[in-house]
């Protein structure tokens, strides 16, 4: 049986299936479809013509625009109907065309969304995804499966990240860009092939971060792509270093994490 709020407004021509929750001051447009395994959270708006399905829970304050399709089962030849889930945090809004799918029982069955995102037209997350917070996904982005983006990352228009690639916090990529290897944190890639063009500075500064913090970053960078060894071992033997820089020991963590990709340096993928 459906748990309707009281204070719910669904318009009459949409369709809410039995079994669903639907949380106080929701609103449901006209040509909408709710499943019966979807929970959507308080004041949560549906726009016409959009779909939520599948095992998916909706945080409060999420905003679904016409055509886009949340819940929708994995893009994956591995799978096999399994009941697997989706679950997005708060006052994240998904724009026209925007495709978000489930997990896959094979990895855990879970794709997840952080709060507070912007995801732009026809962009889309596939099957086990992680997305932290506040991130901003342009215009038809396209994240394969088991892709991990952390906080406050910005997707140029078009890019595309290649499966179980991770996007380090507060990265920008640039329009159109192939995304095939990890970008570290801080870090701005652009191009196809993506090369790792420098920090992004201007993230940076808009999230308080003060300019000899930066300088500090800056100098750590350098020593990482430019040193004369390995990337790994660079980032290693700066540790000490650079321990009281928060921003610096994320970036060598990030590096020293196990990953089934490569790193994206200057050069990683370059012709010639």
């Amino acid at each position: 049986m459906s748990r309707i709020a009281a204070s719910a407004k669904i318009h009459a021509m949409a369709v809410v299936e039995d079994g669903a929750v639907i949380g106080e001051n929701v609103k449901i447009g006209p040509f909408c479809y709710v499943g019966p395994n979807v929970t959507l959270g308080d004041n949560v708006e549906l726009l016409a013509h959009s779909v939520v399905s599948g095992r998916t829970t909706l945080g409060s304050g999420c905003r679904i625009f016409p055509m886009a399709v949340i819940g929708g089962d994995p893009q994956s030849v591995h799978h096999g109907g399994e009941e697997t889930t989706l679950t997005v945090g708060d006052n994240c809004t998904f724009r026209e065309g925007v495709t978000v799918n489930t997990g896959t029982a094979d990895f855990g069955s879970q794709t997840i969304v952080g709060n507070n995102n912007l995801f732009l037209a026809n962009s889309h997350i596939a099957h086990d995804c992680r997305v932290g917070n506040n991130v901003i996904m342009s215009n038809n982005v396209m994240l394969a499966g088991h892709v991990t983006i952390e906080d406050r990352v910005i997707l140029g228009g078009g890019c595309a990240v290649h499966q179980f690639t991770r996007v380090g916090r507060q990265a920008f990529v640039g329009g159109l860009s192939a995304v095939s290897y990890d970008v570290i944190p801080y870090g701005m890639l652009n191009g196809n092939p993506g090369l790792l063009s420098g920090l992004n500075v201007v993230g940076m500064t808009r999230a308080g971060i003060d300019r000899a913090t930066i300088h500090t970053v800056r100098r750590a960078y350098k020593a990482i792509f430019e040193g004369d060894n390995s990337i790994r071992d660079n980032a290693a033997a700066i540790r000490d270093e650079y321990a009281g820089c928060e921003q610096v020991v994320q970036i060598l963590d990030f590096i020293a994490a196990e990953s089934d990709r490569a790193l994206s340096s200057p050069t990683r993928g370059q012709k010639g």
